[in-house]
């Protein structure tokens, strides 16, 4: 059967894509198909931020855009500056002093960073997490967001008293092949038997071409969400949820649709 994921490929230099990997060992055919472009933004401001990491009490990321757009900060910094990094008043450079700082993550990605609160899975979560280790009026916590973030956790942590200072580094637009992308899987691949989306954003890029392109078969695709945020973007569009993944991994997704192609629901 075949699984149509709308998300990007996993860097070629990683090895191959981890979800269509775990598809596979249930026997599913699964394929690709990039949905975002990314647009990344304020990205001196973030790095004037990073050099005062004694001003914060720590980094959330809650999107590998974040985290990108961190990566792009560091590199970027380290091949113009003469130093590595920028060496602070301590002796220690810019890369020591964020790791020295308190990491939450809902995502995790390798930038040699020690992660806390990696298992929370979704925004609310995160937000207990961090409630549950963090003082009312500590030093604020930097948030590098996307243009379109949730007030889910900004607004569970104000009302905790948890000073938190938001930063928007990147703005989501549509991939400029999709369109095309999904005409042609469409029409040489045919109707797959499941779709996933893996973010609100996906829902409202894709889900009219898939309605088209599927017409009356339409109401035959399981549509799988990755989260309960995505899954909520689906049923405000109006179309029914099979499963959504108890985890944001490659192993609760391909269970999932495992399923709920042999079940009624999951």
């Amino acid at each position: 059967m075949k699984v149509l994921l709308l998300k990007d490929p996993k860097d070629k230099d990683s090895g191959p894509d981890p979800y269509v990997q775990e598809l596979g060992l249930y026997g599913f055919e699964a394929t690709l198909i990039p949905v975002l472009s990314f647009e990344f933004s304020s990205l001196e401001s973030l790095f004037e931020k990073l050099s005062h990491p004694e001003h914060y009490g720590g980094l959330i990321f809650t999107s590998p855009r974040a985290l990108e757009a961190i990566k792009i900060c560091l590199k970027d910094k380290s091949s113009n500056e003469t130093s590595c990094f920028i060496c602070l008043d301590s002796g220690f450079n810019l890369m020591q002093h964020i790791l020295y700082m308190c990491i939450f993550l809902v995502i995790v990605e390798e930038i040699g960073l020690a992660p806390q609160g990696e298992k929370s899975g979704n925004a609310e979560k995160l937000a207990e997490y961090i409630c549950s280790r963090e003082k009312p009026n500590s030093s604020a916590l930097l948030f590098p967001c996307g243009a379109l973030k949730r007030e889910v956790l900004p607004t569970v942590l104000r009302e905790k008293g948890i000073p938190l200072e938001s930063l928007p580094v990147y703005q989501t637009t549509q991939h400029k092949d999709l369109q095309e992308s999904l005409s042609s899987y469409f029409s040489q691949q045919g109707i797959p038997a499941s779709i996933v989306f893996f973010s609100p954003s996906g829902v409202r890029f894709c889900l009219q071409h898939i309605q088209k392109l599927s017409g009356d078969f339409t109401n035959a695709i399981k549509f799988v969400a990755i989260g309960p945020t995505t899954a909520e973007a689906l049923g405000a569009a109006g179309i029914p949820v099979s499963c959504t993944a108890q985890s944001p991994t490659p192993q609760a997704l391909a269970a999932g649709i495992h399923k709920a192609l042999h079940v009624q629901n999951c």
